[in-house]
């Protein structure tokens, strides 16, 4: 994974599936079948004689753009499930995602205050689970999608093992 500057030094990130591309691709159609059905009813009431507002030009036009706009998304969607990464580290874990705007997240594990696992059809189908953090501050809440589900099982119980052994120490 390329490392950018954001990125603490010395840490090897651990990916998540590449199967993951394919759940984001089955919400990415599904999302963009509605949104361009949607806007593309107004063409049809304008091709129909419906209405005669808006004008033709428009009436294409909005649909056209969100179509661009999908497809662009759609072409960004495998590089941002490849920029998608997490390391533990002694005392935190490590999240991190991005394209254009990268962001790494620090989650203490003193400051877990539980860890879940949420599995969608799509998900289920592929093996995949989405782990969920949840701190003691609602800000700090994260989640690592697209984990293969037993990796999901095994960072659940680590991560909460870990997180009960530094409440402990408190």
């Amino acid at each position: 994974m390329h490392t950018a500057a954001i990125d603490p030094p010395g840490i090897t990130w651990l990916r998540v599936s590449p199967k993951y591309v394919t759940v984001r691709l089955v919400e990415w159609a599904l999302g963009n079948l509605i949104a361009i059905a949607l806007l593309s009813l107004p063409l049809l009431f304008v091709l129909f004689g419906w209405w005669t507002w808006p004008p033709r030009w428009l009436a294409v036009a909005v649909p056209a753009f969100m179509l661009v706009l999908a497809l662009w998304r759609l072409v960004l969607i495998p590089r941002q499930v490849r920029a998608i990464g997490y390391a533990e580290r002694d005392d935190d874990l490590l999240i991190r995602g991005g394209i254009f705007f990268q962001r790494v997240m620090v989650v203490p594990y003193g400051r877990m205050q539980y860890v879940d696992i949420s599995v969608g059809p799509v998900e289920r189908r592929l093996g995949l689970c989405t782990l969920k953090l949840h701190t003691a501050s609602a800000s700090t809440n994260a989640f690592i999608p697209g984990l293969p589900a037993e990796e999901g099982a095994r960072l659940r119980e680590q991560l909460s093992a870990r997180g009960e052994a530094r409440l402990a120490g408190l």
